[in-house]
């Protein structure tokens, strides 16, 4: 029989008690209140509805017993035996609650020992927390970036398969051209194919060197290997010309570096074919500088110069440099470097886009 006050209430432990068993009750997360036996006090009506326990069937049993014994839990046990015996509180932790006819559930369980005045008896308060669309959502993602990743290695390997065969495609045509170029008679034809053999390899020039590049690339190591290309195909061992690279740290898209490289290639050739006669010697630098305005991209050389100017806006080599400057929103600037000539491609805020 419950103890009486003076005006016949029940004592303010036994409120406390109610009250406490009250506010489990309510709360709209899943809670057990469980006394030294692991024995249901007080169960939430969250927790019976989330679990399919009927609320008039949870007080008194043990954890163990709740749904056909699927809350018998080896690492649950251990944590409510270690929390009991006082040696602090326990969790979160991890688990799954399988139970017969019934999907998994992927829980976490906070266990804490109730510390409150004036109680004799152990009340140990139990949270869990329903994660099972969660981990689900993780799973799922974590499998989409999987498959993310294997279409992305998919994707570099098809474009790299791709890039190789229209290298290929390339050679075979500039070798086509150079044949016929040493077989015709006519020396204005022979011009014509050579410019057109010159062309396809600074197009494979280009292309070789972006077969590994997917996104950004850094132009200093970028334009270092295409003027050693350049260089191989296009300048005899004992001529004595030499390309140089000086580039400021920098990175652009791939889309961007074919037509820059276009542009050198192209500069290059008129370089190496017009201010190096008879056998001259000399270098031809090519220069990448970055400013907060812009950028700005020259071939120059020490070679003999050109008496006027005005001619390098002249033939299909113009003509092609001039159209990519345009796509990339910059302009072309010719001068004098004496002894020989500088041709910039440059971009900035006074530059149309």
């Amino acid at each position: 029989m419950a103890a009486l006050g003076p005006d016949g209430d029940q004592t303010d432990a036994e409120h406390m008690g109610g009250l406490a068993r009250a506010l489990i009750t309510t709360s709209a997360l899943p809670l057990l209140l469980l006394d030294g036996d692991q024995r249901v006090v007080s169960a939430s009506r969250s927790f019976c509805s989330a679990f399919d326990i009927l609320t008039d069937r949870v007080d008194g049993l043990r954890m163990d017993e709740l749904s056909g014994g699927a809350w018998n839990i080896p690492e649950l046990n251990t944590l409510l035996e270690s929390t009991l015996a006082g040696h602090g509180d326990a969790g979160p932790f991890e688990t799954d609650l399988l139970r017969p006819g019934a999907p998994a559930r992927r829980l976490v369980m906070h266990v804490q020992k109730v510390h409150y005045d004036g109680g004799g008896d152990v009340r140990i308060l139990l949270a869990i927390d329903d994660v099972t669309e969660t981990r689900s959502a993780d799973s799922q993602i974590a499998t989409l970036l999987l498959e993310k990743d294997g279409l992305l290695r998919e994707r570099a390997v098809l474009l790299q398969e791709m890039q190789h065969r229209i290298a290929n495609s390339l050679q075979i045509i500039a070798g086509i051209l150079l044949m016929k170029a040493r077989n015709v008679s006519s020396e204005e034809s022979r011009r014509h194919l050579q410019d057109a053999h010159d062309r396809v390899m600074s197009v494979a020039a280009v292309q070789e060197h972006l077969q590994t590049s997917v996104g950004d690339v850094e132009m200093g190591p970028y334009l270092t290997k295409l003027s050693g290309s350049l260089a191989s195909s296009m300048i005899r061992e004992a001529r004595g010309l030499a390309l140089v690279v000086r580039s400021d740290p920098a990175t652009v898209s791939s889309h961007q570096a074919v037509s820059l490289g276009l542009i050198v290639t192209e500069l290059v050739i008129n370089a190496l074919k017009h201010a190096f006669p008879a056998e001259r010697i000399g270098q031809v630098s090519i220069d990448y500088a970055v400013e907060a305005s812009g950028w700005t991209l020259s071939v120059s050389d020490d070679g003999v110069g050109r008496p006027d100017l005005s001619t390098i806006r002249s033939g299909l080599g113009t003509s092609v440099i001039e159209a990519l400057a345009q796509q990339l929103g910059a302009k072309v600037v010719a001068d004098d470097a004496p002894p020989g000539t500088r041709v910039s491609v440059v971009r900035g805020p006074s530059v149309a886009t």
